[in-house]
């Protein structure tokens, strides 16, 4: 009966795309081997060996074989042999690199060969495809899931996880991208306009080592949201992590200056209706593939009311977001977790620049005496991302240092 086997994948030395593909279809017309599932290529730093190596591309393969382990490994050096691997320098750059991590629940110590790998709980850039593929795989020597290891091994829960976020050229979008990006997870990144803004949260995102992406999108037109859905799925082919941010700006810029009306139509089409069409076409995608967390945008006084044509307009379509998020929540469970945001006062562009009374006030009303700033908000998002997080969905987390106004 056959064993499923999982193979990792390294290759930092000269084509390594065209290597780590060769040795993909070499493994797939192997006779006795059949590969089940691939990862994405992964682009780690080298750890250990000479200085100045190449980054690395690894990758994860899980496959059914026939072969006993040592007629596995002696498989994986031919392939390698195959690849023009020199064995010179331990940790070396190398063409290619086939380790063997796990062979079902097999536990061996031989001088030649050592299952499961002797440093696969030490090493992110193995755990991380892994994790991807097989996220549920137990170590059969540590008694833990290749997930459980991963969130283990550092502070980075959210390694191996895919994720957009819209809206976030700037403001608390921004930072929610970096942080879950800082947290380990590969980010699409959203704008509307603002191209120029939006290369730099991906600049900064391929400065932390992680992989993103920019899509340029209008929200306001629902087949937009339809074609951002499939843009940011196809891309990595699949998402874990979706941060429906986007918002209509109406209180600085030319926003300001709108009619009551304008501003109304603008809320709906950008921050109800675009969330509704990203939640629902993305959610029913992560609820087939198994898993999934969804973030939505509201804000604290939408369930008390606040003053003024702000109040009214803003209160009406956070308000429909956050009983939308309660309902998304229960359909796409138990596979999806859908959770609310509701920021209170915080420090954006208008609060930057609000009158000396609303900043009197954003303070008196706040139980910790200070504005809230965009990275408690990323902080909050980073959680309720993580598996720290599993148990909790449908809920709004009001972030807004303890403000309750009856």
């Amino acid at each position: 009966m056959p064993t499923l086997a999982y193979i990792a994948l390294g290759s930092n030395l000269g084509d390594r795309v065209a290597y780590l593909n060769a040795a993909i279809s070499r493994l797939r017309t192997e006779p006795g081997v059949q590969v089940k599932a691939v990862s994405r290529f992964w682009e780690t730093t080298p750890v250990g060996g000479p200085a100045g190596q190449g980054t690395y591309l690894n990758a994860a393969a899980a496959v059914e074989t026939d072969l006993a382990p040592p007629a596995l490994l002696k498989l994986l050096l031919l392939i390698e042999a195959e690849q023009e691997r020199l064995r010179t320098d331990r940790f070396g750059p190398r063409t290619l690199d086939l380790d063997i991590l796990l062979y079902g629940d097999t536990v061996l110590d031989e001088p030649q060969l050592t299952i499961p790998h002797p440093r696969l709980h030490e090493r992110s850039f193995m755990l991380g495809p892994l994790a991807e593929i097989a996220p549920g795989a137990v170590h059969p020597k540590f008694h833990r899931t290749i997930a459980q290891l991963l969130a283990e091994l550092g502070h980075r829960p959210l390694l191996g996880k895919r994720a957009l976020v819209t809206g976030a050229s700037s403001g608390i979008g921004k930072v929610i991208a970096l942080a879950l990006a800082q947290h380990g997870a590969d980010v699409i990144v959203h704008a509307g306009k603002s191209a120029e803004a939006l290369a730099t949260t991906a600049s900064s995102i391929r400065a932390m080592g992680r992989f993103t992406h920019t899509v340029l999108h209008d929200l306001r037109e629902p087949t937009r949201c339809q074609q951002l859905a499939d843009d940011a799925w196809n891309h990595w082919q699949g998402l874990e992590i979706l941060v429906c941010n986007a918002g209509a700006d109406i209180l600085t810029g030319t926003g300001k200056s709108l009619s009551f009306e304008a501003k109304l139509q603008a809320l709906w089409q950008v921050d109800v209706l675009s969330t509704m069409h990203l939640a629902r076409a993305l959610g029913a995608r992560m609820k087939a593939a198994g898993q999934g967390v969804i973030l939505t945008m509201g804000w604290d006084q939408a369930e008390t009311g606040f003053e003024g044509d702000s109040g009214e307009l803003f209160c009406t379509a956070k308000a429909a977001v956050m009983a939308f998020t309660r309902s998304l929540a229960i359909n796409l469970a138990p596979a999806v977790r859908v959770n609310c945001l509701a920021p209170g006062w915080i420090k954006t562009q208008w609060g930057d620049s609000a009158p000396p009374a609303w900043q009197e006030r954003a303070v008196r009303e706040a139980p910790l005496a200070r504005w809230g700033t965009v990275e408690d908000v990323a902080r909050t998002a980073t959680w309720l991302a993580s598996p720290d997080a599993s148990f909790i969905t449908g809920q709004t987390i009001r972030i807004n240092g303890g403000v309750v106004r009856a």
